[in-house]
């Protein structure tokens, strides 16, 4: 049986409503549904809808700020320091993307790290901003600690995740949007719903052995970094995740490795944090800083169609560069529909209940 299939402007005045009832202005719901919703059309349906009653439990705990003061703490001109004021990540996020671009415009880079916010969606939708403004992208974010370092059955790390967002000329733009890991906790997530075991390489059981368990985080088994173990590279992983969590949050003053808040409500905040929510760091890149946009422009479009025209493996019908599956599944789920697991139907119908707007 198939998922049902939902239009995606149904989808977003549903997703409104709902942050509007718990508060947000118009313009923060309209863009906390943007951010939310770009997941789901870009198939990354861990970080979509699924996740839009885990904010509202968060609210809920009083742990979400939905009429945040947003304000800068310390800058310089091309940097500065952003307090969330435990804002939904997904509005504080995108709005620190614009206090970066404005530095760009002025100094040909901006940079800007963010504490007290919250989880912040996908990181992609934060580095395409620059795209349109002739501007290299970057956002990072730590999270939850889900993870364990190389060699170690503790969990210090969240999924981490790196985006960078690169425009060309004629050809589509380069978006890299990875876990640290070498796959996301809404991956665990979706396997759950669909009752399915996980690859080998992605979890390991409380004692650090391989495990196939989807569910293996509620039984104190952890996430592994980016390439599965010590052999196969994990302290590469281990590497990319640690340098997300110092410059998203020892850098802006946000909590760190395991004293970062859980996003599920129902688990406390530790009772000793070090520094204010969640951290994220965010950059812009003026392109014409470096050299002239339409050169750059070219060179990538004939970066990326050498890289297309690689002779792929066999079985392999082509190369692909990062974004294009994405932007792929973003133009066919815009028109034909976004599909949602029948138990994220179920969960967006409860919520829908509990808040008076009918899903």
């Amino acid at each position: 049986m198939s998922d049902p299939i939902y239009p995606y402007a149904q989808l977003r005045t549903f997703a409104v409503s709902i942050f509007q009832k718990i508060g947000c202005s118009p313009d923060d719901a309209k863009l906390a549904s943007d951010v939310l919703l770009s997941a789901d059309l870009r198939g990354i349906d861990s970080h979509g809808l699924a996740r839009l009653s885990g904010y509202v439990r968060l609210w809920e705990a009083k742990r979400i700020n939905t009429r945040p003061g947003i304000r800068i703490v310390h800058e310089t001109p091309s940097t500065a320091v952003v307090d969330g004021d435990s804002g939904l990540g997904l509005v504080v996020a995108p709005k620190a993307m614009e206090i970066a671009m404005n530095k760009a415009r002025l100094a040909g880079t901006g940079w800007v790290a963010v504490r007290n916010s919250n989880h912040f969606g996908i990181a992609g939708y934060h580095t395409m901003m620059a795209l349109q403004q002739d501007m290299i992208g970057w956002a990072m974010t730590n999270a939850s600690p889900l993870v364990s370092p190389t060699f170690s059955v503790e969990r210090l790390l969240g999924t981490n995740p790196i985006s960078v967002a690169i425009p060309a000329g004629s050809q589509p733009p380069f978006v890299l949007d990875m876990a640290t890991t070498t796959a996301a906790n809404g991956k665990l997530e979706i396997l759950q719903r669909k009752n399915k075991e996980a690859p080998l390489g992605w979890i390991q059981n409380r004692e650090g052995s391989p495990s196939t368990n989807p569910h293996e985080l509620k039984e104190g088994g952890a996430l592994i970094p980016l390439g599965s173990d010590y052999e196969h590279g994990s302290h590469k992983g281990y590497g990319l995740g640690a340098l997300v969590d110092i410059l998203s949050a020892v850098l802006s003053g946000a909590n760190y490795g395991p004293w970062v808040p859980p996003f599920v409500a129902f688990l406390q905040p530790p009772a000793d944090p070090v520094g204010s929510g969640i951290g994220h760091f965010l950059g812009a890149m003026r392109i014409d800083a470096f050299r002239p946009a339409d050169e750059f422009k070219h060179h990538m479009d004939n970066w990326i169609s050498r890289f297309r025209a690689a002779r792929p493996v066999a079985g392999q019908e082509k190369v692909l560069i990062h974004g294009d599956p994405e932007r792929d599944m973003h133009a066919h789920r815009l028109k034909a529909g976004i599909p949602l697991n029948e138990k994220v139907v179920a969960d967006l119908q409860a919520l829908g209940q509990k808040l008076g707007i009918a899903f």
